[in-house]
């Protein structure tokens, strides 16, 4: 399945089960996505099995997606994928982690 794919089906979940959905509801959904980047912190750090961590994981997914159709709803996230990993693949190596100290 496909970003754009995964977006139809968030949305249609979201209509189905009456969680917020109007535009002015993109900054509760990006909180809630780091809210369950938090759990998914914790989860890792208790050693909790995979599983869990994964499902916190894609809550994230499901958050960042469904505020996506508010946030940018004319740009296809599939596109705008390949385009950052691209941008982001002929960057130098450790771009923007200079606060690393080398090995040698």
């Amino acid at each position: 399945m496909h970003l754009e794919e995964m977006k139809k089906e968030i949305e249609a979940l979201v209509i189905a089960k009456g969680f917020y959905n109007k535009p002015e509801d993109v900054p509760k959904k990006l909180l809630f996505a780091f809210i369950e980047l938090g759990e998914a912190s914790d989860a890792w750090k208790k050693g909790l099995p995979e599983e869990k961590i994964a499902e916190e994981l894609i809550d994230v997914i499901f958050y960042l997606l469904d505020a996506s159709r508010f946030a940018c709803p004319n740009m296809n996230m599939d596109k705008v994928f390949a385009s950052k990993l691209e941008k982001n693949l002929s960057r130098p190596y450790q771009y923007g982690e200079g606060h690393r100290t080398k090995q040698p």
